[in-house]
């Protein structure tokens, strides 16, 4: 039986985010807009976001026994995430993030990690069975690292393809680089996996080689509103993201990546699978919150219908390949 499953191993946090017009400078106070409190973190989100487009996605993560958990729980399982693995500590609390979005849409966070950084190697590998239900693994870095590669290097002998997404960004072994098959750095996390600046295309080019050359099988480089570039062995392509009035970047990058893992688990190719994530990233920051801006694959089959999309090409080679 063919295993196209999606396993999200990594973070859940509650995001409480307030808007303000203005960021506050070190010592000032401001006036906010709205505060909200909606379910969050990397590994929560990125998942949500391949339910929510109709893949098969097990989660693996650790929350705290408190209503944050029971809030998140709720939310993640209505929007489709097995939730079967998911761990409880009952000591710490379940993570939380502190973000401020102002009027153009940009964000500042402050996490607060709790039960995430409680996972550990042992409550992976008690979870193994679940590793033969799926093709690929995405991962982040909001757990130990220690878990992370652990995960990876499970991954691998189920012959998963391994995507991590280096978030937030730390300098990197390549015990755990030589196991990811695609990695998605923005511009400053490849500053700091490599020491290189990353300023544009030229220079993220330059940071994906030194990558390559540490083991990673391939490397997209997101650079925001001005799109991806994708950097393999054999070649290099620079993907425009869409235009789009930003409302709220807070999870603009869980959107690419969820979205990327989706579209490769169903078997596009990677130019397919980032033209896609590109837009569904472009879709999530028209809405606010993390997992609520996530779309369905039929809000975003409207989106991609648009008069002028230039991925329609991408639309109608998916309908007629699950037609």
């Amino acid at each position: 039986m063919p295993r196209s499953g999606i396993l999200v191993i990594g973070s859940a946090n509650m995001d409480l985010v307030a808007t303000t017009r203005k960021f506050p400078r070190p010592g000032e106070t401001v006036f906010g807009g709205t505060l909200g409190m909606f379910p969050g973190g990397k590994g929560a989100n990125q998942a949500v976001c391949c339910a929510k487009l109709g893949g098969r996605t097990y989660f693996i993560g650790k929350m705290g026994s408190d209503i944050f958990r029971d809030k998140m729980a709720a939310s993640m399982g209505h929007d489709g995430v097995d939730l079967r693995h998911l761990l409880v500590d009952r000591h710490a609390p379940t993570g939380a993030a502190l973000i401020a979005v102002d009027g153009g849409g940009q964000n500042q966070i402050i996490v607060v990690s709790g039960s995430n950084m409680k996972l550990t190697p042992a409550d992976i590998r008690r979870r193994r069975g679940i590793f033969a239900r799926a093709s690929i693994t995405l991962l982040q870095l909001e757990i130990p690292l220690e878990t992370i590669v652990d995960s990876a290097r499970l991954a691998k002998r189920h012959s998963h393809l391994v995507v991590l997404n280096p978030a937030p960004a730390r300098p990197l072994p390549k015990s755990l680089l030589r196991y990811v098959d695609v990695l998605t750095p923005n511009e400053t996390e490849a500053e700091i996996l490599t020491g290189l600046p990353v300023h544009h295309a030229a220079s993220a080019e330059q940071a994906a080689q030194k990558l390559l050359a540490a083991g990673v099988g391939s490397v997209i480089v997101t650079m925001g509103r001005r799109g991806c570039l994708l950097v393999t062995p054999d070649r290099k392509r620079f993907f425009p993201a869409l235009r789009v009035k930003a409302l709220d970047t807070t999870a603009a990058g869980d959107a690419f990546n969820g979205a990327l893992v989706y579209s490769l688990s169903n078997g596009s190719a990677i130019d397919s699978a980032i033209e896609f994530a590109n837009a569904v990233a472009a879709f999530s920051v028209t809405r606010m919150g993390a997992q609520s801006s996530m779309p369905t694959m039929k809000e975003m089959n409207r989106f991609l219908a648009r008069p002028g999309s230039p991925i329609n090409r991408w639309a109608s080679h998916e309908k007629n390949r699950h037609a």
